[in-house]
Parts: structure tokens; sequence; C-alpha cells
């Protein structure tokens, strides 16, 4: 076989027939040492693209690490099969959304299978079957008599397109578009079920703290989404209309407020445009609160300033929102920089209250005197000292805030969030049923458990929500009063589905409960999540939510369920995100049938970080599989029996670097800095094939280091990895082998390569800049000690004269001018000076690898003491930097 390539369809095959037949992938019920490890559901869409393959590939390869180590490993794979692409397909082809769904699956999880990705399919979930959606509604009725479900009208963000309603959540951008299909959302007023995700909006916000293991990108966009703000409500009376509420964080700059703000759709606001025409226009053609600027209207009325009495003027302001805070706000142009610009636009006077607390100095009054700032340019937004405010003047704004929430008389300490309780409701056919009933007389009353699940009809190919149209279905008795009543025909939000799916993985066959609560303890919580950073806010924060939720139902006793979280980059193709739309996507399936699943594996697994972008690369895929090619020659051309090598200097080197790769690798697993680990397992290959083609190798130093690299090598490309093994002559399967370990010490592992790259770079250097073409002799000359001590020295010292310390040193003073010379040298860069190996380590280790710079530069080499070579010579000689002699 030629190293452009092997036979990886045979290899592929085989390997899949024996892991199927040997149930290799069960996960066992009980386990010792439980590691759970989980990538994101895919929805079911017909096939696998470039972003599932990278996702799935990091879950499996970290998923056969950990069992390699000895864990028993929970790696399942399920489908979030519900959803309106489904339901949109099904109507396109006149056809059911289930049919069109299972086949999807059906596909996917064969090209899953020819990937190599090692799950416990007998675990598998799939959220369109009623033995699944069913626990949504056992779930939804729980929370319900926990108070966490209510029905209410409520204004809703509505999807023309979709024709269904859309969490906050799920509404994008500035336009506020639909998350799905890009269409500009309506408001609507409907009645809707909600979750009340607000009630743990505070564990939400500081439990995020506790989250060690999530990008804290992630966390910062749930902090922002949850957004807390603790302040003060107040009430400005406004002419002819009474009180108005208002929330501040700033209540200290309230002798600032220059003028008060309405949301366009408060009522006051509403209640003037009947009157006023510029009002009227304002809201209905001009407000825009997705603006690059602020803008609004005076409406003619004042507002009276609870803290002074002053009468300010009153506008409709696009940039406040009704769903955010009250709807009302004091503007403080001096110290808020929005209405700096408003103010600055609508000609307001801007006064500035707070000034920057003084540096010292004292008055004559025995008080520092705050200045105020300029504020005419802009606003000064920072904490400070009263100023303009009568009797608070001088106080400093966190005790002044205290003060006048407790003296003015409508004031009342408050916190408030952005996060808005969960709207589940969806008009829409292809979700879970909402399990309850609507009766004229008991209004909306819970399915009876016993009746659960209440299954889906059959499909109407309609306009509007299908289950309306469901007759028979839909027309039932109220379980209470026995009256003629209809069935909720709203559905619920798909993201329900994927808000607990990682437990039903645990026992997904439990038929009394979702899960099975003494395992979920075992297993939970997941120790590493993969998906990618578009989910950072709504399914992260539903699943939180509802693991405490449940947890609280006494069922659970983590209540996070992800310790660690990685998202994952995108594959791009020419710097730009694969999309069909875009017709710039890469087949997974192409890549697999040409190369190999084992090559599109490795070769994103080591093109980056994981959790950064990539481009792909048609010629670093070959590449790949070139390198797959020659491993598996090295590997057929072994024949231990009859490699009758000395166990040498060289055989010792190659024994260091498979112990270094072996310590190097494992970290970089740990890490799931997978493309630095396999950087290794690619040189300690090449160093094999290297050794092979320098002389006999030792066959227990080459056999090892072959079987290493397999190992190390089998978490990626698993198929070609089983295939090595079982030609290295092991009967088990390598995915059940132990992770190997160093034989030697491995400590010394980044100086002693340093060491080795400095000189062989240092060799070519010279040979390169001499323009030496055929050297005879490379003599290669270790450091004397005295400069090994100067350097130690060096590193523990922070006189500010480090000459001076060294020459305390009679070693070092005995050589004179020479010690002064690299004494300076140590104090010109002794922030960044580095560990090296003893004088005696380095001469091993130059010994053990003479034979890389002998066949590189076709000479001999003598590596020598520095007792043994010139005085010249060893001058220039430095520790991890030996003195390098050519003789032409």
């Amino acid at each position: 076989m030629s190293e452009e390539g092997y036979d990886h369809a045979t290899i592929e095959q085989r390997w899949q027939t024996a892991w199927a037949e040997e149930d290799a992938y069960r996960t066992p019920d009980d386990a010792e040492h439980p590691t759970y490890v989980l990538g994101m559901f895919p929805y079911p869409s017909g096939k696998l693209h470039m972003g599932h393959v990278r996702n799935y590939t990091i879950t499996d390869s970290y998923a056969r690490y950990r069992r390699m180590q000895g864990d028993d490993v929970l790696h399942p794979m399920g489908w979030d099969s519900f959803g309106l692409p489904a339901e949109n397909a099904a109507k396109e082809r006149d056809t059911d959304p289930r049919e069109w769904t299972m086949d999807c699956i059906d596909t996917m999880r064969d090209q899953m299978k020819s990937m190599g990705f090692g799950y416990d399919w007998e675990r598998e979930v799939t959220t369109c079957t009623p033995e699944y959606y069913q626990w949504n509604q056992w779930l939804f009725q729980q929370f319900h008599d926990e108070g966490l479900v209510d029905r209410r009208a409520a204004e809703v963000n509505w999807c023309p397109s979709c024709e269904t309603v859309l969490a906050d959540e799920q509404v994008e951008g500035e336009d506020e578009h639909c998350w799905r299909c890009g269409t500009i959302v309506e408001q609507r007023e409907l009645d809707q079920w909600t979750l009340a995700i607000t009630e743990y909006a505070d564990e939400l916000l500081e439990a995020i703290d506790e989250l060690k293991g999530w990008p804290n990108s992630v966390r910062q966009m749930q902090r922002n989404w949850i957004g807390r703000q603790e302040g003060t409500t107040l009430e400005f009376s406004i002419e002819d209309h009474g009180p108005v509420e208002a929330f501040t964080t700033r209540v200290d700059t309230i002798f600032g407020a220059a003028f008060f703000a309405l949301a366009p759709d408060h009522p006051i606001s509403q209640a003037v445009a009947e009157d006023d025409e510029s009002v009227r226009r304002f809201i209905e053609e001009e407000a825009d609160p997705d603006g690059d600027e602020p803008n609004g209207v005076e409406t003619g009325l004042t507002a009276t300033n609870p803290a002074n009495g002053d009468e300010i003027p009153v506008f409709v302001a696009d940039f406040v929102l009704s769903d955010v805070g009250t709807g009302a706000l004091m503007g403080v142009p001096g110290h808020d920089d929005r209405d700096h610009v408003f103010a600055s636009k609508m000609g307001v006077e801007i006064t500035p209250v707070i000034a920057p607390e003084p540096e010292e100095g004292k008055s004559k009054n025995g008080e520092s005197d705050p200045e105020a700032p300029d504020v005419s340019e802009g606003a000064y937004t920072e904490d400070g000292v009263l100023v303009n405010s009568g009797d608070y003047s001088g106080l400093k704004s966190e005790e002044a805030r205290e003060l006048l929430t407790a003296d003015i008389d409508s004031a009342r300490f408050h916190t408030q969030y952005r996060l808005r309780d969960w709207l589940i409701s969806r008009q829409r056919y292809w979700g879970t049923p909402i399990p309850a009933i609507h009766c004229d007389d008991c209004g909306p009353v819970m399915v009876p458990e016993e009746d659960l699940p209440v299954e889906l009809p059959e499909f109407i190919n309609t306009t509007g929500n299908p289950l309306d149209a469901a007759e028979e279905w839909k027309h039932v008795e109220c379980p209470e009063c026995g009256a003629d009543a209809v069935r909720e025909t709203d559905t619920m939000d798909t993201f329900v589905d994927s808000s607990w799916y990682f437990l039903r993985y645990i026992s997904p066959d439990a038929e009394d409960a979702p899960f099975e609560t003494g395992k979920a303890d075992d297993w939970m919580p997941v120790d590493q999540y993969v998906g990618g950073i578009e989910h950072a806010v709504m399914h992260l924060l539903y699943a939180r939510f509802v693991t405490k939720a449940i947890a609280d139902l006494g069922m659970l006793k983590h209540r996070e369920p992800f310790t660690n979280y990685l998202a994952q980059g995108m594959v791009l193709l020419d710097g730009k995100k694969m999309s069909k739309s875009k017709g710039n996507t890469v087949s997974p399936q192409r890549i697999s049938a040409e190369y190999g699943a084992d090559t599109a594996r490795l070769f994103m697994m080591q093109a980056a970080q994981p959790e950064r972008d990539f481009d792909w690369s048609e010629e670093g895929v070959r590449s790949t599989n070139r390198f797959l090619a020659r491993f598996k020659n090295v590997v057929d051309s072994f024949d231990a029996e009859s490699a009758d090598g000395e166990d040498d200097s060289v055989a010792e080197y190659v024994r260091n670097e498979i112990d270094a790769t072996i310590a190097v690798a494992t970290g970089q697993y740990d890490a799931l800095m997978f493309n630095t680990a396999l950087r290794e397992v690619q040189d300690l290959v090449d160093t094999l094939r290297t050794y092979a083609d320098y002389t006999d190798v030792h066959a227990p130093t080459f056999g090892r280091g072959l079987t290493v690299a397999t190992r190390l090598l089998a978490p990626v490309a698993p198929h070609i990895a089983e295939e090595l093994y079982d030609e290295l002559g092991y009967d088990e399967f390598v995915v059940d082998a132990d992770w190997p370990t160093p034989e030697t010490e491995t400590e010394d592992t980044v100086e002693r390569r340093q060491l080795i790259e400095n000189t062989r770079e240092d060799v070519r250097d010279i040979i390169d800049v001499a323009g030496i073409s055929d050297p005879e002799r490379i003599d290669v000359v270790v450091t004397p000690e005295w400069k090994y001590r100067a350097l130690e020295l060096a590193m523990d010292s922070d006189a500010d004269n480090l000459i001076s310390e060294l020459m305390q040193e009679q070693e070092i003073r005995e050589q004179g001018d020479a010690a002064a010379s690299y004494g300076q040298d140590l104090q010109a860069t002794r922030e960044s000076l580095t560990p090296t190996l003893t004088p005696e380590r380095e001469y091993e280790v130059l010994q053990q690898t003479a034979w890389l710079i002998e066949r590189e530069f076709d000479a001999p080499i003598r590596v020598m003491t520095s007792s043994d070579a010139d005085e010249g010579t060893v001058r220039k000689a430095e520790p991890g930097r030996p003195a390098i002699d050519i003789l032409e």
C-alpha cells in the first residue's frame, strides 16, 4: 500500500461490525467511576453536516480517552426531533411530520455509525415519541402543582411566517426577526402558557460564578440575559395623570433629573396621542427602539421631582421600553450617556450633580471640596460625591442612595430583571401537546396523570395550527365536572424537550418516572458538554432552570446540569461559515467515502483547538490521509522477531521520546487540546520512522513506540487504531486498552526538547551562514558548570546589582572578565530566563541525540564537556545552548 492512501473502507467496515457484535460501547448501569460525556443532540434534518461531525468527534474522542483512563463512560445520542421544520417539510411533501422525521433519523444514525462514533445506542432517545414526550407533560403538571405554570393574556412575539409565538430569546437582531426563518416579528396579545423561570432568577445568576468549567463569554451572556439590576422605585407625579412609578439604579443623581420619559405604549403616552397629533405621529410612524440614537417628542406635560419638587418636562421616548422596568424613567443627562444625547438633541438643560471624589487635601472647614465635572460634552457616569443636591451634597453616591430611598415617601428598594417568564405555547402541530383541558365552568384543568401521554392526532395538512382542526381529538369531557370541554391545542416550545433530555439518557426505559433518581444522582451532572455557542442563552438557561426545578421536586440532588461546557468553533470554507443557502458546504459523506472517517475526524481535531473556528482545507485532508498511510506502513513493515538492533543511546533517546509524548499528550487530552496532543502523536510516529531509516531498531523499544502511538491515536482515529493494534498482536479492542503511562521520569521533557531543538537549529544556522556544503565533523560543547550556577542565581535573585551578587561566588569570580560579561547578559535578560538541564543531563541528552544531527548533516558528531574542548569554543557555550564548532 502506498503512502497515498490505504483501504479505509474495508478497515472501517471490519471494526464497526466487530464493535456492534461485541456491544463494545454498552454503558454499565452501575458505574464505579462514572463520567458523563455529551454532545448536544441534533435536529434530524436528514444529513450530518460538518458542524455535527466536529461536535461529535470532540465528544467521541474525549469519551474514548476517559474510557481508556479506566472510567465508566456514559456517551449517548438521541434526536431533538420536534419542531417546525419537520411540519413544514411534511406540508410541502403532503406527508406526515413523523414519517419525514423518522426517515431523517434513520439516515443520520447510519451516518453517525459510519463515522465510528461510539454511542450506546440502547440509550437512544427521540423526543417526538410518546415514550419521551409523556414526561414533558408529566413534568409540566408537576411544575403546575408547584406554582411554576401560569396561563395568562400577554403581548407576545408572533412570527407571521411560522404562524407561532416566539419567546424573547427567539427574537434576534436589531430588526427583531425570527430566529428560525428571519421574518420580522409582530406583537400580538394571546392567552399563553408560561413557566416561571423568573422564580429562579437569583439562583440562576448567582450560581454562574460556580460554573468554573464554562467559558467566561458564555457565563457573561447568561448574566446579561438575566439582567439583574438593583435600585429604587419611586413616583413622579404627572399633571392631570397622577403618580407614575419609575425605576432607577442611580437615585443618587435625582437632583440632576432634567426630564421624565415614557414608553410609546405607556397608557399616558396613548392617552396624550389621542389629542396630540405630533405625539401620535411619533408613536405610530417615527419611534425606532432599535435606532442608533434616542428619539422622542415632548408632550407638554410636566412631572414633579419627588426629591426637590422641581417640575420637569415629560417626553415620549423610543428608548424607554414597557417590558423593561416600569415603562417610565427619569432622565439625568449629566450622568447617563443616552440621556445626555437625548437632552442635547431636545435642548434640555444639563446640570452635574455627581463629582469625582477629590484627591487628598483639605478645605478650610476640614472637608475635601468636590469639583463639579464639565458635562457639556458628555456625561460623568461614575459614582462620586453629590453636588448641587441640597442637603445631600457632600455625601458619597452609595450613602446617598440609601438615604434618598429612605427619605422619599414613595421610594422603595427594588430588584428587577431583564429575564421574563418562559413562554412555552406554540401554535403548531409538531410538538408536545400541552396536557390541559379547557372547561367553561372549571377553567383550564390538568389532564389526569393516568391519561398521559396525550398523544398527537393524525396530521392534518392545513393552514394555521393543525390541532385546531382535529375536531374529534380536541373535544373531550372535563376531568373535573364531566361537561363538554376542549383540549389545549397549543404545543410546547421544543426547548422544553432539550431542557432535560440528558436525564432521560440515564434510564431511557423507565416507565414510572422520567428517570431513576438514584442513577441520575450517580451520573449527574454531565462532566463534559459540547455544543454550539448559539445555544449559550436559550438552551443552557432553560436546562439550568429545569434542573433546579426538578431538584426542588426532590428528584435530583444536583442543581446544575453541566460541570464543563465547551462551545466548539465553526468549520469555515474560504473564511466563511458553511451554508446550504450559500452553496459553500463540504459533504462529510464525500470526505468519508474518499478518504475515510478516520481522516475526516483526525483532520478536524488537529486543525485547531476545539473552541476555535478553522478553515476547511482539502490539502489538509489529503495530508492527514497520507500520515495515516505512513503510520500503517511503519506497523506493517515491523517484524519484532527479525528486528535485532542494539539497546544503545539511540534506543534510549527513542524511549525518552515515547515517554515524553505520553506525558504531554495526556495533559493535552485532559484539557481537550486535541490538536496539540495529536501533534505529539504525529511527531512520535515520525521519530519512529526516522529511527527505522537510520539503523536496525531495538525491537522492544520500537514495538512499544508503535503500541503507544496507536493507543494515543485511538480516541480520534478509532478504526485504523483497532487495525494497527490487531496487527501488533493484541487480542482486545484498543477501545478497551489502558491508556499508556511513562516508564521513565518526564519532568525535564520541556528542557530536554528545547535543548535538542536549539542545538539542531544552531547547527543549521552556522552551516547556512558559513556556506558549508560538506562538513567534516561537528563538535557540540556543553557549557561549563559556573555558567549554570550563574543562571541559577540570576533566576532566584531580586537584587538590583546582579553582577555584584554573582561575584560573591568564588567559582564565578574566578572567571574574571568572562563572568562579568555573562553577568551583564543575564542582567539584561533576567525577566525571560528559564530553567535548563544540569550539565550532566545536558551532556547525556546530547549524546543520545547525536544521531539525529549526524543523520541530518551527514557528518560525525562529537559531544564534548567544557574540559575537553578548546577555550575559544567553550566561551560561546551557554546553558541550554551548547557551543557548535564545525570542521570543514
